[in-house]
């Protein structure tokens, strides 16, 4: 009994398509332009007319008083200065070894801070997500939370009056057979105040980002860690950390971008001139040489050298990090 043969269709033919692919393929949806998506959700867009104001008036209108980093400025003259001086202030500032004292403190503090400050909220937020009483979770978060919404002027009177001679601290050291301590007074000590206090008002606002990003983590990851025997520990370092990765580099590279922007407001609080040499940064520099000497030529030149740091700062992190771990901000 023969076999009927199918004759195969001859070189060159089209091979025929199933209908659905092919309605599928010829049809696609019109490319609309900005103007029809403008017209068509306008009030979405609205909603950003407000930000985009704030952000042109306060941040980006500024940045033409930069001029006035290489022009000659005279309060009740022009906004933009008198005349062209080029570099001088530049190389004032250069030239200027207190510039350079207190650029190293600022250095020193962003690097204790970021050190410090960063990792704190990831561990808080991971022995939060291990926690399985809620009322017990609901209070430690409640009462991490509420140093973010005290003002820094009301934290700073609380860290002079806890450290001062008659405060707390010295209180416990006069109980111990010690002598009172003036911490505040004293150079040594403002680095490990500063730092201390930041951890104690930023840790807990910091882990609700981590919290967040941990719900998104898939359960049955876990489940097949715990499958293949893998610890509480193991679970966390295979698969915890990598579901919160993209959340730790973004906050790293934001975080690295204020790396010069030290806490100006804590510190102009807390520090004294017996304290100078640890405790001033260039943006209490800054407001001396500025607004209280009156010099803005010098501080505006001072502000834009800060400024390209920064940014060179925030592109240099970007890059190592899209390059490295894949994650970056753009």
């Amino acid at each position: 009994m023969s076999t009927p043969t199918v004759n195969a269709p001859p070189p060159g033919a089209v091979r025929p398509e199933p209908a659905l692919a092919a309605a599928t393929r010829r049809v696609k949806p019109p490319k609309r332009t900005w103007r029809q998506a403008l017209r068509r959700d306008w009030q979405l867009y609205s909603l950003a007319i407000l930000p985009l104001l704030f952000f042109l008036v306060f941040r980006y209108l500024p940045m033409l008083g930069n001029v006035i980093a290489f022009r000659r400025f005279q309060p009740g003259g022009s906004v933009f200065g008198e005349y062209w001086v080029g570099l001088r202030y530049v190389k004032m500032f250069l030239n200027d070894p207190t510039f350079w004292e207190v650029f190293t403190n600022t250095l020193i503090l962003g690097g204790l801070g970021l050190l410090i400050c960063f990792p704190l909220p990831i561990v808080l937020a991971l022995l939060l997500n291990e926690v399985r009483t809620r009322s017990l979770k609901r209070f430690v978060q409640s009462v991490s939370y509420l140093p973010h919404f005290l003002s820094i002027v009301i934290v700073a009177g609380m860290v002079m009056q806890i450290l001062s001679v008659d405060g707390v601290v010295n209180q416990a050291v006069k109980a111990f057979g010690g002598d009172p301590i003036a911490f505040l007074q004293e150079a040594g000590w403002f680095r490990t105040i500063y730092v201390s206090s930041e951890a104690w008002a930023t840790v807990g606002w910091g882990t609700i980002l981590y919290l967040a990003a941990l719900t998104t983590i898939d359960e049955d990851l876990y489940e097949a860690a715990r499958i293949d025997g893998a610890s509480r520990w193991r679970q966390t370092w295979h698969v915890t950390l990598p579901g919160i990765r993209p959340t730790m580099v973004t906050l790293l590279i934001l975080n690295i971008g204020t790396f010069m922007a030290v806490g100006f407001e804590k510190v102009l609080l807390l520090y004294n001139p017996l304290t100078y040499p640890t405790a001033d940064v260039v943006a209490t520099y800054l407001y001396r040489v500025g607004i209280v000497s009156g010099n803005f030529s010098y501080a505006a030149a001072i502000g834009l050298f800060e400024a390209l740091i920064g940014l060179t700062l925030v592109l240099s992190a970007n890059f190592i990090s899209r390059r490295t771990v894949g994650a970056s901000l753009w």
